[in-house]
């Protein structure tokens, strides 16, 4: 018997993962997750809001937007022009062109990067407010 972990994995492989919720009957939605973080400040993120939320309305509209908004500083003081996107697509590799063609990221304003998530629990809908 060995302990020899050279070249495993810690962890599981995505697709395990999907399987395993679907197995443990959640969710078990892959959407992908757009962090948005500005490049040269605030100003160009400002600039370019004009063009980026007609954008995102589209992505809504069109069903792919799943969420997204700002995202405060650390100390949650303040908004330096993060956001974050969850996008329903079919690929990693759609999701990637959709946050390219955001004229936030096209335009130079925000780099981005698209990770895999897998929606397990929660609702969509607001409870009604007691």
């Amino acid at each position: 018997m060995s302990n020899d972990t050279a070249g495993s994995v810690d962890g599981m492989t995505w697709e395990q993962l999907l399987n395993r919720s679907r197995e443990l009957d959640l969710h078990a939605e892959q959407l992908f997750l757009i962090q948005s973080k500005p490049v040269d400040g605030f100003g160009p993120v400002e600039a370019a809001l004009d063009e980026h939320l007609p954008y995102q309305k589209q992505l809504e509209d069109s069903g792919v937007m799943f969420a997204a908004g700002p995202v405060a500083s650390a100390d949650g003081a303040e908004w330096n022009g993060e956001g974050v996107f969850v996008y329903r697509a079919a690929s990693l590799d759609e999701a990637v062109r959709l946050a390219e063609a955001d004229p936030m990221h096209s335009r130079g304003a925000r780099r981005f990067e698209v990770r895999a998530w897998c929606l397990n629990e929660g609702t969509t809908t607001r409870p009604p407010i007691s």
